[in-house]
């Protein structure tokens, strides 16, 4: 757990209804770190719906949908059948788009953070200092973004 993002949140009262486009701005920042990694059209296809509610180019019945389409986008991933990590990131990397969409942006975080990790490869995720930078990268964005809130962290390069 990051637990330096969960103290910022709880101190931005992130959980509170005025907060919700902290919530779907912070998500879409770190699901967009790990986009390289989804698999499925239909997860990209939820990830590129969030950004366009984010932009003004959809309603939020779109995004209701996309919330909808990207639990079930996630439940029904096939997983990991190699020992690599490759299919474990994308699994990961897809339940952080689903929570991201529904606006769960600690959630959104964590997934993100795994499939950062698993990308390296299954062995990593043992490893509490492997998540030290994704972590990092995470507690700057959210500052940021609830500092000015006037835009995006920059995706990962």
């Amino acid at each position: 757990m990051n637990t330096e993002l969960h103290r910022l949140a709880r101190g931005a009262d992130l959980e509170a209804q005025a907060q919700a486009p902290l919530r779907l701005r912070f998500g879409l920042a770190c699901v967009r770190r790990v986009r390289h990694l989804l698999e499925s059209p239909e997860a990209i296809e939820g990830l590129d719906t969030l950004e366009a509610f984010l932009d003004g180019r959809v309603s939020p019945e779109a995004l209701a949908q996309a919330v909808q389409q990207m639990a079930v986008v996630a439940g029904s991933h096939p997983g990991s059948r190699s020992l690599d990590g490759a299919a474990h990131a994308a699994v990961s990397a897809t339940y952080a788009v689903s929570q991201a969409v529904a606006g769960r942006a600690l959630q959104a975080a964590a997934y993100a953070a795994y499939a950062t990790v698993y990308a390296y490869g299954g062995y990593a995720v043992t490893d509490p200092e492997a998540f030290a930078e994704e972590f990092a990268w995470q507690v700057s964005a959210f500052r940021a973004l609830s500092e000015d809130g006037s835009g995006l962290a920059a995706p990962a390069g």
